[in-house]
């Protein structure tokens, strides 16, 4: 299933994704911020569980910014999977 999540003080606005039934990640593109790391990032996390991108993504930071685009692509899966747990 595809989803779309709008970020929150990051340089990019927007990422979307999506996940299988088995919550493996895939299709990762972020809109605004650095284009060629957040490209890559998508190429790595390509075909991973989301709870595994969780654990490696979450909590790091950018600058003295609390969060990161990777911190909300973790932010992002977090609420997705919660949602596809209360249905």
């Amino acid at each position: 299933m595809k989803y779309r999540y709008k970020t929150v003080g990051t340089c990019s606005q927007q990422i979307d994704f999506e996940l299988d039934d088995n919550n493996i990640l895939s299709n990762v593109q972020f809109y605004g911020g650095c284009n060629g790391n957040l490209k890559g990032i998508g190429k790595l996390v390509e075909g991973l569980p989301a709870q595994e991108v969780i654990k490696r993504l979450e909590g790091i930071p950018c600058g003295m910014k609390s969060t990161s685009c990777p911190d909300q692509l973790a932010v992002a899966l977090k609420k997705v999977l919660a949602k596809k747990a209360g249905s």
